[in-house]
């Protein structure tokens, strides 16, 4: 029993740990401490706007709200300069003022067509959703009446949704309360078209297909840091050992560590960045840098090297007064043969300002994570599950946390593995799964900037590798370094012209300097060239509650979109994702909405050079995308909120639950598999 007790006592400690603010921006900030970040909602007029908001650099989340004016809004993570200077017509939502809706202005009647109609019910009540379009297009308003059941009627008008200058047709925001199950509607328009359809039901999918009675679920208690997944997944495997393989991904990661550096002097007028040759875990964090004055006249400038401090002794003029310029000063300390640093102008500073003394400034990598978490390259980690891992079965792939700051994301990974496992042999279609399919479980794709979320900024969505010129790598931008995973991939990329990525260093969805640049892309796609039998996919990611296949991206001229699946395959996308939302539903009564379930350009917007799209138009596997974290219905003010990447545990626990239900839920339509 105190051994229990002790046990409980350090994991409320490492959870408390993990769930304190990060460190990364003290309360008063300096010169060399990066700008806070907020989570903020935008509103974005049209695609140049949006196009301009990507070129920028913002930091943009998987929540998009189409609006009834034709401009759709979208969460970003954002600092305060980001915020002072959006983008022209880009404003935050709450600042936006009020925009006319477009009002049809055809003589002729215009043709409706009900593309979807369905209710659903979630443990709020129920809900509907409609899709209709217009032969006036986005000229047309539309209006949803509606009867149900207990002689429930309600009305709701419908927005025109629009994207890259491409109507795709109307629907609603978000879903709208219906009293009672919605049975029929009538969409009328102000062009003078009609349109009735009978409501169905959504997603209307198999049920999830195991024993209840002695089912096991429900083995996360945390959010995890890289070190405790790696942990979790060798613990499987040595106790499941004839069920299971450990696979080291072969590209080592860049690691959690950092060149150690100072910013010496005052910016902008007269500032110098100084940064180690050597990691700061190597060395780099014990190395000084000191600026003195000879105090007597007509001085040269020096640099000196004594053990780990390095001098400069600024020249002086003819009275004894420092002269030595920011840009003299990187000249001089760069000639010194050996140096273990490196010295650079601040951003865009031409140098010309004269430096003062200043007393030895220690130079610093500014990472935070206790002495026990490993500053070296890491290996990524896969774990295979199943009883016959020889290729000759159906082989899925799920991976999870290619974007750092999702923490739910790995829990989903990780509890779908547990269950597994844990129920083979107790669980007649667990077993089934475990017979007829080949599971590979990457829980963290991109575990350095998985730590660097944890440790330092919990805002974190790249990896740690730094691209930046030394223009755009001072102490104070280290929040915006790294590439952004899920833009570094090589079908619809940034660099084969689509939409979506940025080609900025600091930019949330930064691409990298080419496709694959990244051991983390490499990973990835490392595992569909070696396993053929990988016939399904699914990539996990937070939050918005969506639910994904290709094509993800389009270019932007003429909205010119990846091939589209051949029908056959869109239907069976569908037919797939209906039957594991079903699964996920089964859970707490959350329900992906019809809306967000489709095509990624379809339902959220272009994201050049993710991985679906590489795994589907070059691997032919089937590549779907889950965003868990739905909205959540809020009674009081009858609107559906946002609940954001790293909500209390209490939600993350939940959402973890009801996704990896969906996981399996498409392992068994892989055991259900006939390749045609």
């Amino acid at each position: 029993m105190h051994g229990l007790r002790a046990s409980a006592v350090v994991l409320l400690t490492v959870v408390t740990t993990l769930l304190a603010p990060a460190p990364s921006v003290p309360a008063v900030a300096g010169p060399a401490d990066p700008e806070p970040v907020s989570l903020v909602t935008l509103s974005v007029p049209d695609a140049a706007a949006m196009e301009r908001l990507v070129a920028s650099g913002a930091d943009l989340t998987e929540r998009v709200r189409p609006q009834a004016d034709g401009s759709v809004q979208i969460d970003a993570v954002l600092t305060p300069s980001q915020l002072a200077a959006l983008p022209a017509g880009v404003t935050r939502a709450s600042d936006a003022p009020p925009r006319a809706t477009a009002k049809a202005t055809t003589t002729q009647q215009d043709q409706i067509v009900v593309e979807r109609a369905v209710w659903f019910k979630s443990r709020d009540g129920y809900f509907l959703s409609v899709e209709a379009s217009s032969s006036a297009a986005q000229a047309a308003t539309l209006t949803v009446t509606w009867q149900g059941r207990r002689g429930t009627t309600g009305q709701a008008e419908m927005i025109a949704y629009m994207d890259a200058g491409a109507y795709l047709g109307h629907q609603f925001s978000t879903p709208v309360p219906a009293g009672d199950r919605p049975q029929r509607i009538t969409v009328t328009s102000t062009g003078g078209g009609r349109a009735e359809a009978r409501v169905g039901e959504w997603p209307d999918g198999e049920r999830p297909d195991h024993d209840s009675r002695g089912y096991q679920k429900d083995f996360i208690t945390q959010y995890m840091p890289p070190a405790q997944l790696n942990e979790r997944i060798k613990a499987l495997h040595r106790q499941f050992p004839k069920l299971t393989d450990l696979i080291a991904l072969p590209h080592r990661t860049n690691g959690y560590r950092r060149h150690a550096q100072a910013l010496i002097g005052t910016p902008p007028g007269a500032a110098v960045v100084v940064t180690s040759t050597a990691y700061g875990s190597e060395g780099g964090n014990d190395l000084s840098v000191e600026l003195t004055a000879p105090g007597a006249p007509a001085r040269p400038l020096q640099v000196t090297v004594n053990g780990k401090l390095i001098t400069v002794s600024l020249a002086t003029d003819a009275s004894g007064t420092p002269v030595s310029t920011a840009a003299q000063v990187v000249a001089a300390v760069n000639a010194v043969p050996g140096i273990p640093v490196r010295a650079a102008l601040y951003r865009t500073d031409p140098g010309a300002g004269v430096m003062a003394p200043a007393p030895p400034a220690q130079l610093d990598d500014f990472l935070n994570a206790p002495s026990g978490v490993s500053r070296a390259p890491a290996t990524v980690l896969a774990l295979r599950i199943g009883e016959r891992r020889d290729g000759s079965r159906t082989g899925v792939l799920a991976y999870s946390q290619e974007h750092a700051r999702e923490w739910v994301t790995p829990l989903v990974t990780i509890e779908a593995a547990e269950r597994l496992l844990r129920n083979y042999a107790r669980d007649r279609a667990t077993r089934r799964l475990l017979e007829r399919t080949d599971i590979f479980i990457v829980p963290t794709v991109n575990p350095d900037g998985a730590n660097y979320s944890f440790y330092d900024f919990n805002s974190q969505r790249k990896n740690m590798t730094n691209h930046c010129p030394p223009q755009q790598s001072d102490p104070a931008l280290r929040n915006t370094w790294g590439v952004d995973v899920n833009r570094n991939y090589a079908a619809g990329s940034l660099f084969d012209g689509y939409f979506g990525a940025s080609a900025n260093c600091q930019s949330g969805t930064y691409a990298g300097p080419g496709e694959h640049s990244e051991p983390e892309s490499r990973n990835v796609i490392w595992l569909a060239q070696k396993y053929r039998n990988i016939k399904f996919a699914m990539n996990v990611h937070s939050y918005g509650g969506f639910f994904m296949w290709p094509p993800g991206a389009y270019k932007l001229d003429g909205r010119v979109t990846l091939p589209r699946p051949s029908q056959q395959d869109l239907a069976y996308f569908l037919r797939s994702a209906r039957t594991i939302e079903e699964a996920i539903a089964a859970e707490r009564g959350t329900v992906i909405w019809p809306q967000q379930t489709g095509p990624v350009t379809d339902v959220l917007y272009s994201a050049a050079g993710n991985s679906a799209d590489e795994l589907w138009y070059d691997f032919g596997i089937y590549g779907w995308d889950f965003e868990v974290g739905a909205d959540l219905w809020n009674p009081a003010t009858r609107a559906w909120e946002g609940v954001g990447f790293q909500p209390p545990f209490e939600e993350g626990h939940a959402e973890a639950m009801e996704f990896a239900s969906g996981l399996i839920s498409l392992i068994g339509i892989a055991a259900d598999y006939r390749e045609r």
